[in-house]
């Protein structure tokens, strides 16, 4: 396979400025797609070339595989890095760049199918010796079948949609009078989100750790893990703190879930970078949950902590050459934490927020890492994902880069938009993030917006009237709003996207 010379990047913001740093490193050259509302964004001007895919809607424009392939078609260039997101998982998408001759700097199109269904998973990955969280192995619409079932597995139990991802489709069911109600929710969610209603049933682990394996495997059969990274910080079941290694498991546990991982790529023949995730109870049993395709957003924890880049090694298998890096090289040096900024307001259920980045000052300074895509000035738009950046701190050890992690959320300057910082300063300083005790019920079970006003610093007086509200508020349900300020407040990003349409 002959050398990448150019590489599209197919996608925005920062994970778009992130691979073509690495290219330009690399001496590839690159070339940005943008919709309408990214025209001004830092990749279109860092890119070699730039082209303009549509209107601002997704489906208008980074969605757009046609257009996505003319680009490539007419600035000549030879592979497609997808990122995360958009089309990132998209066994059609992948099968259509190796048609049209060119290079997928991703896996096959058949390993994002098997990985795509959750049930695929399960069932290729069943072939190695890899604990699986007790349910159902298909796809289950019988409902006296499937709550006979959910009886011997005993209550709570899981109804996940087979398409799934980011929470969706996805409902806690406590006993069997919940269980047809929650399980039309889950069938009308996974309809909605992914076209397919297909759902299935896993007992639900009631305090859980989410632990992730990263992974690399080459055309050649050579397949390695770096090491874990601990996700269990959560807002509707969505990362928005991470770590690496984990604070929560031992050496042995450590050793046998990077040969779970190593085993489930193989199974479907993997190569590129891919995540396995695994849940892991108080007994620090874990089980396997499901297999990501892509590069990951918390992908820096992993770089800081092993000295390799993720993308450069995308790049180097997708030209076809065999990993330079053995199992018994790779070793775990410092620590490394990652705090997802979003444009969302944490004291109001994380309500999405959009708007002008009036003050944005990023922090400095040795061990710290800001990947973002955006400037003081710009506006967050209403069309994608809320966030802003990626924060990201390294020391010799947990409580450094802890340490680090606060100082640079205090030196971060935002202002026009509610943000996440002051929550992940919370999380911080809190005596269960501290010690390792927190699971994916940290938000619910710890977390109230009274805090935020004696933990930032920078505690903004329009957040009183909500936290009068919410003070007592810790379920992770919406509850009826009573105030009229709050009821504005929590409508206002509803309002602007419906006067933007």
């Amino acid at each position: 396979m002959p050398p990448i010379r150019k590489i599209l990047v197919a996608n925005r913001g920062e994970i778009a400025l992130r691979i073509m740093r690495t290219a330009r490193e690399m001496g590839i050259a690159t070339v940005a797609v943008y919709s309408e509302a990214d025209r001004t964004s830092p990749h279109v001007r860092y890119a070699d070339e730039a082209v303009c895919l549509g209107a601002a809607p997704s489906s208008e424009s980074y969605l757009n595989i046609d257009k996505i392939l003319k680009a490539c078609q007419d600035l000549h260039a030879d592979a497609i890095h997808p990122g995360y997101g958009f089309l990132s998982e998209n066994a059609g998408f992948a099968a259509r760049v190796r048609n049209a001759g060119l290079i997928f700097i991703g896996p096959s199109p058949e390993s994002i199918e098997i990985m795509g269904s959750k049930l695929a998973a399960k069932q290729a990955a069943s072939k190695y010796n890899i604990p699986m969280v007790p349910g159902t192995p298909d796809a289950i619409d019988d409902r006296d079948e499937a709550k006979q079932i959910a009886r011997g597995i005993g209550y709570p139990i899981l109804i996940k949609a087979s398409a799934g991802g980011g929470g969706k489709g996805m409902r806690v069911v406590e006993n069997e009078a919940e269980f047809d109600e929650q399980m039309d929710r889950a069938v009308s969610e996974a309809k909605a989100a992914f076209g397919d209603g297909s759902v299935f049933i896993e007992k639900y682990i009631t305090s859980p750790k989410h632990i992730e394996i990263q992974v690399l495997g080459d055309h050649h059969g050579n397949i390695i893990h770096l090491f874990e990274r601990e996700c269990s910080i959560q807002r509707r079941h969505q990362k928005v703190v991470e770590e690496a290694p984990s604070i929560s498991i031992t050496p042995e546990i450590r050793e046998e879930m990077g040969r779970c991982a190593v085993d489930v790529a193989r199974s479907c023949n993997y190569y590129g970078a891919g995540t396995v995730e695994f849940i892991m109870n108080e007994k620090k049993n874990f089980y396997f949950l499901e297999m990501n395709t892509r590069l990951q957003v918390e992908h820096p924890v992993t770089e800081m902590i092993t000295g390799v880049d993720l993308v450069k090694e995308m790049i180097l298998i997708a030209e076809g050459r065999p990993l330079a890096i053995a199992q018994e090289n790779l070793h775990i040096r410092g620590h490394a934490i990652e705090v997802r900024v979003y444009a969302e307001d944490a004291a109001n259920h994380f309500l999405p927020d959009i708007g002008t980045l009036h003050t944005y000052v990023k922090p400095d300074g040795n061990g710290v890492r800001v990947d973002d895509g955006f400037e003081q000035g710009m506006e967050i738009p209403i069309y994608y994902d809320p966030m802003i950046s990626k924060l990201i701190t390294y020391g010799e050890d947990r409580e450094t880069a802890i340490r680090k992690m606060t100082r640079a959320i205090d030196e971060y300057q935002i202002s026009g938009v509610q943000t996440t910082l002051s929550f992940c300063r919370f999380v911080m300083q809190h005596e269960a993030f501290v010690n390792g005790s927190f699971d994916t019920n940290f938000v619910s079970r710890y977390f109230h917006p009274d805090a935020l006003s004696t933990n930032t610093g920078h505690g903004e007086a329009s957040l009183a009237a909500v936290i009068s509200v919410l003070l007592n508020n810790t379920s992770t349900e919406q509850k009826p709003v009573q105030n009229e300020e709050v009821a504005v407040n929590a409508s206002k990003w509803k309002a602007r996207r419906f006067a933007a349409h």
